[in-house]
């Protein structure tokens, strides 16, 4: 098969993926092949290749928001048949005896294992997965629409439900990439003002398109105080606007997986009044049957923007620089 592979981190300015052949993965125990048709890019990938977090090992063939179609089973698979379409996300296996696991917490199993980190991920022809571990995908989408609800879409959801936001409260958002923009739709929906902080004019034209009720670059700007807030950005530094703009008993999540250090906070500016921090650390396979779900019945598409998968390194460049309105698919099949 060919495939986008990372033999040394590296910015991914320096086009550090490198266009290769490598023999068709064959799947083990409970295992499924799939021929991978599309794959969304992710910052999570951009940390990974940049060097932000360290996979177990190199050479990797990175990529997390995989949709394609189940080609060959492993032994004892009872669930899957060839030709199922189906999702790959970042969490790929979870113990399922820890403490954590049977609390119905397998994000904080400290024996799990993910997508285009420990194991080879879908920029390439091919991918295998956990059979209890893929996601049957709803009719409504096509394979680019479907592929960024895999980790934009589930972590997103995570966040939103990690903020507390009560009812009717008005939600904040930092940064407005891939994540962002399907939580504004899903809090929309659910009868949420959102008011978005970005830097770019482009993604505040996006925010306002999508039903935004204000957007800015000043968090000290936003006219109302916030129920609940979300940061996207991996910038620490964000961290203390976001808490000043949350009303008296208003919760920040914190949605990536690497964030630059948080600065100092005083204690009683930003945080009295019970003002909360959730960090969230991936997520569980019912945050993506409940996402999953949730978009489908409102019918919420991402936007995409669809690059060949020779060109990952283009894509993931334009991501950095935000110049990717929503959400960057790299297409692989025929």
């Amino acid at each position: 098969m060919h495939a986008m592979i990372l033999n040394k981190a590296a910015p991914i300015e320096e086009m550090p993926l490198v266009w290769s052949e490598r023999p068709d993965p064959v799947p083990g125990p409970g295992e499924v092949r799939v021929a991978v048709r599309c794959c969304a890019i992710c910052r999570t990938d951009l940390h990974v290749i940049e060097g932000d977090i360290h996979p177990p090992e190199l050479p990797i063939i990175p990529g997390h928001q995989i949709v394609g179609v189940v080609d060959a089973l492993g032994p004892d698979c009872r669930r899957l048949a060839p030709g199922t379409r189906v999702g790959i996300a970042w969490l790929r296996h979870a113990c399922g005896v820890c403490r954590f696991c049977v609390a119905g917490r397998e994000n904080l199993c400290e024996f799990s294992h993910y997508t285009g980190f420990h194991v080879d991920g879908g920029f390439a022809e091919y991918a295998v997965v956990p059979e209890a571990f893929a996601y049957e995908l709803p009719d409504a989408y096509d394979d680019v629409s479907a592929a960024p609800l895999l980790c934009a879409g589930i972590i997103g959801y995570r966040a939103l439900e990690r903020c507390n936001l009560r009812a009717g409260a008005p939600l904040g958002i930092f940064g407005f990439g891939s994540s962002a923009h399907i939580v504004l739709s899903i809090a929309r929906r659910r009868g949420h003002e959102v008011y978005v902080v970005t830097r770019g004019e482009g993604h505040q034209a996006l925010a306002r398109e999508m039903g935004a009720a204000w957007c800015g670059t000043d968090a000290g700007q936003i006219p109302t105080k916030l129920g609940a807030a979300i940061i996207f950005a991996p910038a620490g530094g964000i961290v203390p606007a976001a808490l000043a703009s949350l009303d008296r008993g208003g919760t920040l999540a914190l949605a990536g997986i690497h964030m630059s250090p948080i600065p100092s906070l005083d204690y009683d500016k930003f945080l009295y009044g019970e003002r909360d921090i959730h960090p969230v650390t991936a997520n569980t396979r019912v945050d993506g049957r409940e996402l999953l779900t949730e978009v489908a019945a409102a019918g919420i598409k991402p936007h995409t923007v669809v690059y060949p998968l020779k060109d990952a390194n283009r894509a993931l460049q334009d991501m950095k620089a935000g110049r990717i309105e929503g959400t960057g698919v790299l297409w692989v099949g025929a």
